[in-house]
């Protein structure tokens, strides 16, 4: 088994916002109400990376370096995981950083990153194996985005049958020509049936029959009959 590093980094960005609203919690209770602002605003110029920081956010993170405390602790551990991840590294010294950042994360004091550390020790040898692969759960995360747009854009299926028949469609190595691609334009669908049908049609029964035949798939007797009967009115 496999364990993606990114998703290893998101427990360690995780642990620093709870960290962050543990520090914000306490800072509410203080005199000074301008400190408890201060940290609740300053939740994206903690979680993302340094590069990426605007203006604003830079100078609020060098203000809470100034601080010190757990909280930037924390900051660090999250920016050394990180680092050992970045890819610049070979594996045998990703490895060895890791051992290193789980030594130093159980020994910081920080409930958070102390359980973030065992998390990372119990499941050292699928990281292990995902940096001496050089796998990722990217491809599978999408796939799995993609099987869910499909049933959520069909409402649900009346069997599993049909769901797996549409997702091997949309997913699978399947390449379908359908009857209405001509060589001049490939969309050209309204063209195509009605120079199948042969029956002249205005502008008004076109756009009809074109949301006709963009009903819900499981309605097509009923989007028939509506295209037959527009034909008819045309």
């Amino acid at each position: 088994m496999c364990f993606d590093p990114f998703h290893v980094v998101k427990l360690a960005t995780d642990a620093l916002d709870k960290v962050r609203r543990q520090v914000w919690q306490h800072a509410r209770s203080l005199s000074d109400k301008q400190i408890a602002k201060t940290y609740r605003g300053a939740r994206w110029a903690l979680l993302k990376n340094p590069e990426s920081l605007s203006v604003k956010q830079a100078s609020t993170l060098k203000a809470l370096k100034r601080q010190g405390g757990a909280l930037v602790r924390a900051y660090d551990l999250k920016e050394a995981l990180r680092t050992v991840f970045a890819g610049d590294l070979d594996d045998e010294e990703v490895i060895a950083m890791l051992a290193r950042w789980c030594v130093w994360a159980q020994r910081c004091r920080i409930p958070q990153f102390v359980k973030l550390g065992r998390t990372i020790r119990k499941h050292l040898d699928g990281i292990t194996a995902t940096v001496e692969r050089g796998l990722a759960n990217g491809r599978h995360e999408g796939l799995n985005n993609k099987v869910r747009l499909i049933i959520r854009r069909a409402y649900g299926f009346h069997t599993a049958e049909n769901a797996l028949a549409l997702i091997l469609l949309a997913c699978g190595p399947v390449t379908l020509t359908l009857p209405y691609h001509t060589v001049t334009h490939p969309h050209s669908s309204q063209e195509s049936l009605f120079s199948c049908i042969g029956a002249p049609v205005s502008f008004a029964g076109a756009r009809e029959v074109s949301r006709c035949l963009t009903t819900h798939p499981r309605s097509r007797c009923r989007t028939r009959a509506r295209v037959a009967v527009t034909l008819r009115r045309t």
